[in-house]
């Protein structure tokens, strides 16, 4: 499975962002996605997480107003709509993708992931 990460860009603070993730294949009930970001100097952060169906969705406590993460199955597409963005929402956005029957659960690690793509830099000036 291949991931193409788009959407990045420049925004001043309280401005919105979409990101999109396109998968190369049609995946379906066993993947589960994820949003993660690493800013300058820190490590990778697990951001969002949602299951093909968009039944369950997952947040950092820190995005949880503000991110929205949701899935178009016939575009196999994941999407992480963020609002009212903030200075220390810079970094470079990964979406991953993970092959599991159990899609319920929360995976934040980054060693829990199958696949990655190439990252999209956020930049937020405040």
């Amino acid at each position: 499975v291949q991931l193409q990460a788009s959407g990045g860009g420049l925004v001043q603070a309280g401005g919105s962002l979409r990101l999109s993730c396109v998968a190369s294949e049609r995946t379906f009930t066993s993947f589960v996605m994820g949003w993660f970001r690493q800013a300058p100097g820190k490590e990778r952060e697990f951001v969002a997480q949602i299951n093909w169906s968009g039944s369950r969705t997952y947040y950092l406590d820190s995005v949880k107003d503000r991110f929205t993460i949701s899935a178009d199955n016939a575009k196999s597409t994941v999407y992480l709509q963020m609002n009212n963005l903030k200075s220390e929402d810079t970094a470079v956005y990964y979406c991953a993708a993970k092959i599991t029957v159990t899609t319920g659960r929360n995976y934040q690690r980054t060693d829990e992931y199958d696949y990655w793509g190439q990252g999209t830099l956020v930049t937020v000036s405040s």
